[in-house]
C-alpha cells in the first residue's frame, strides 16, 4: 500500500466517523452540546470525503478537536476523542509535513501508538488478578451501566465463558506486535481487533471506538509493507 492510498483511506473512514458523530449529537440535541459547532463539524466531513482542500479541512476538524478538549475539559468521550486527535494530528502532519520523509514519519507514529494502545492494553490486563480470574468481565456484564439486556448480564454467571473469552482477549492485544512480521498475520489480526471493537458497540453501545480505531487500520498496513520490505 502506498502512503497515498493510506492516507485518502484514513480521510474518507475518519470523515465518515466524525459525520455519524456529529449527526449523532445535532439530532439528540444534548443540553450541553454546542450545535453549531457539530454542524460545522458534519459540513467539514464532505470536502474531506472528496478529497477537496484536505489540509485546510483537517486543520479546521484539528481546531475544533482542541476547542472541544477546552470546552468540556477533556475528552468527553473518553478514549475514542483522545484517539480522533491523534489521527486528525498524524493526518494534518503528513499533509503540510516539507518532505515525504517526514509525513512518512506523521503516519508511522499513527501506526506505533495504535500497535501500543493494544499492546498496552492488554499488559494492563494481564497483571490485573480480576482479569485473570476472568472476574473483570463478570462484573462488566454484571454492573455495567449501559443498557443491556438482561441476556448479556446472564453471562456474568458463566465464569468459565467469561474466563476463557478474557484470555483471548489480552493475548490478542499481547500478541498484536508480533503480527507486523506477517502480511496475512497482521490483516488476520485486524479483523479480530476490529470485530472485539464491534461486539463492543453491540453489547455496550460503544460504537465510536469501533469506527475511529477503524480509520488508524490504513496506517498500519502501510507501515507493515514498509517494515516487510525494509527486511
Amino acid at each position: 500500500m502506498t502512503i497515498e492510498l493510506a492516507l485518502r483511506l484514513s480521510e474518507i473512514l475518519l470523515a465518515f466517523a466524525l459525520f455519524q458523530q456529529s449527526l449523532e449529537q445535532l439530532a439528540v440535541r444534548y443540553a450541553w452540546a454546542d450545535p453549531l459547532v457539530f454542524a460545522v463539524r458534519l459540513a467539514l466531513c464532505l470536502p474531506l470525503i472528496a478529497g477537496l482542500e484536505v489540509t485546510l479541512v483537517l486543520a479546521a476538524l484539528w481546531g475544533i478537536g482542541l476547542w472541544q478538549l477546552w470546552r468540556y475539559q477533556g475528552p468527553y468521550n473518553g478514549g475514542s476523542d483522545k484517539m480522533t486527535l491523534l489521527i486528525l494530528t498524524c493526518l494534518l502532519l503528513a499533509h503540510a509535513a516539507p518532505t515525504q520523509f517526514w509525513s512518512e514519519m506523521a503516519l508511522s507514529y499513527l501506526a506505533v501508538q495504535l500497535v501500543l494502545s493494544y499492546f498496552v492494553s492488554g499488559w494492563i490486563k494481564v497483571i490485573n488478578p480480576e482479569w485473570q480470574k476472568g472476574e473483570a468481565l463478570r462484573d462488566v456484564f454484571r454492573f455495567s451501566a449501559y443498557p443491556v439486556s438482561e441476556g448479556l448480564r446472564a453471562l456474568a454467571d458463566r465464569p468459565l465463558f467469561l474466563l476463557a473469552m478474557g484470555w483471548a482477549v489480552i493475548l490478542l492485544e499481547l500478541a498484536f506486535p508480533l503480527t507486523l512480521l506477517d502480511p496475512l498475520a497482521l490483516k488476520i489480526a485486524l479483523a479480530c481487533t476490529a470485530a472485539f471493537h464491534f461486539s463492543n458497540a453491540c453489547f455496550f453501545g460503544l460504537n465510536r471506538f469501533f469506527w475511529i480505531w477503524i480509520c488508524a487500520y490504513p496506517s498500519l498496513i502501510w507501515f507493515q509493507d514498509r517494515i516487510v520490505g525494509s527486511i
